[in-house]
């Protein structure tokens, strides 16, 4: 489960436009949240709220052996007004699900364009784009576009910043974050944490980004070490090689039914998707060691009508480890991922498979496989013939008629609100599996305005005790 100050982070990040998949470190984000989710260990509350569009706190207490917690604070210059905050109005899947769309890419002078819906595939209306860029004109979103043109106006949107500091107890960790956008491609971060067991009281961690649309790169330096590092990623295919191809229209001689001359789904055997390739250098100029890395990526974006799908390949060259993955989303309600890791010196080799399934049931019933707020409706019985009663037998005649009942109102059609708050869903089940037989069960849902995370460890290579941990987390916001 996502925490609330990371789903405040990602709205910064969507208010002001960065893609935060434009990053060499998030080539595996799909398949690491598939497979390694943290489980919660013991009981853990948090109490969240967005106090203003411009400030948001969060306190969490924990108890495992020993009670702890802490309290954050977060401030953004830009009002993100466009999220819910509220704990029963936020859709579980922008906090639980694991399987990442990738989003468009967008060029200089354009406004961030928004993925589609992670489940239909389909553009966003210019309705929820504006909901949630929430700095695009009303005129723009009359016409049905988003893009703008490089004005004063349009950079001011990316000169935001954003402030989160957060205390730890009762070990008195401090760690603080400061994100400050200078351009429209250029961001900068600074993270440091404070303790007093760590060397020279605390360490302290620069980045700064650059990002172009088909290329990403990164630059940071940590006090830890002396670690000087770089990562670049640069993209090709699908929308990076050709910025005037809109997705969401049609080819010429293409029908909205993807079909073609003899009725088959043609297009959709067509995959349209984006590689990606890149790498890192990092070198500690304390222990004068460095390395390095190499990875490459190919993901079907928002456009593609067949089934999405994300495969990676990581080397590194110096370790001989070579990591490969590949997760794709079955059904809008499912999604798998697999793992494989080998070194060429060693030849020890480890693989691990993860999975999500969503369902719009209660727990009970998605495990039984019955929901009664789902069942379908009985179909109405056709009248039984009346029997002829004792005293109309005994006078050899019929019965006298009966007034004719009065007809049943009519019910009125459920809305499309009422639809999708009938498909809105309750609960994700998430498993893992590893080559030494570990096994990871979470149950993530909704009670009330309760957002919970109920999971489980099991190793079997112990049976006498194979629960290895247990926890509950559950979050309230406002």
């Amino acid at each position: 489960m996502r925490e609330f100050m990371n789903y405040i982070t990602n709205a910064f990040y969507g208010a002001t436009g960065w893609n935060e998949d434009n990053k060499y470190n998030e080539l595996n984000a799909t398949s690491r949240e598939l497979i390694d989710f943290p489980l919660p260990r013991g009981l853990r509350l948090t109490l969240s709220s967005l106090a203003t569009p411009h400030f948001a706190t969060s306190y969490q207490l924990g108890s495992v052996g020993v009670v702890d917690g802490s309290i954050s604070y977060l401030h953004s210059s830009i009002p993100l007004t466009h999220i819910a905050a509220q704990s029963d109005k936020i859709p579980l899947p922008a906090l639980l699900r694991c399987y990442r769309r990738l989003h468009d890419l967008r060029s200089p002078g354009q406004h961030y364009m928004l993925d589609a819906d992670p489940l239909s595939g389909l553009p966003p209306s210019p309705q929820s784009a504006q909901a949630l860029l929430g700095a695009v004109s009303d005129a723009a979103v009359a016409n049905g576009t988003l893009a703008g043109g490089n004005t004063d106006q349009d950079q001011s949107k990316y000169t935001h910043s954003l402030l989160y500091g957060r205390l730890y107890l009762p070990k008195s960790l401090l760690e603080g974050m400061i994100i400050k956008r200078f351009t429209q491609a250029l961001q900068v971060q600074v993270r440091a944490v404070s303790e007093q067991s760590l060397r020279n009281g605390g360490t302290i961690l620069g980045l700064v980004q650059y990002d172009k649309g088909n290329y990403g790169l990164e630059g940071l330096y940590s006090t830890d070490g002396g670690l000087l590092g770089f990562r670049g990623l640069y993209n090709f295919g699908g929308d990076a090689s050709s910025s005037t191809c809109d997705p969401w229209t049609p080819a010429p001689g293409e029908n909205n039914n993807n079909n073609n001359g003899n009725g088959q789904a043609g297009e959709k055997e067509r995959i349209y998707g984006r590689f990606s390739v890149g790498g890192e250098l990092y070198y500690g100029t304390l222990n004068k060691s460095g390395g390095m890395s190499l990875g490459a990526r190919f993901a079907t974006l928002p456009a593609h009508r067949g089934t999405p799908l994300t495969a990676t390949l990581t080397i590194n060259p110096l370790m001989g480890n070579i990591n490969a993955t590949y997760a794709l989303l079955a059904r809008e309600y499912c999604s798998l991922a697999t793992r494989v890791e080998f070194n060429v010196y060693s030849y020890e080799s480890e693989w691990a498979v993860g999975m999500e399934l969503w369902s719009n049931r209660r727990p009970a019933g998605f495990l039984l496989g019955a929901s009664p707020s789902n069942d379908p409706e009985p179909e109405p019985q056709p009248p039984r013939k009346k029997e002829r009663s004792f005293q109309a037998k005994m006078e050899w005649r019929l019965d006298d008629p009966e007034p004719e009942p009065e007809p049943a109102p009519k019910t009125a059609p459920k809305s499309e609100s009422d639809k999708k708050k009938n498909d809105e869903y309750k609960g994700v089940l998430k498993a893992r599996l590893d080559n030494n037989l570990r096994i990871g069960l979470l149950w993530e849902g909704r009670a009330k305005s309760l957002i919970f995370s109920l999971g489980t460890g099991i190793d079997l290579h112990k049976l006498g005790e194979p629960f290895r941990s247990l926890g509950l987390e559950v979050q309230y916001s406002s």
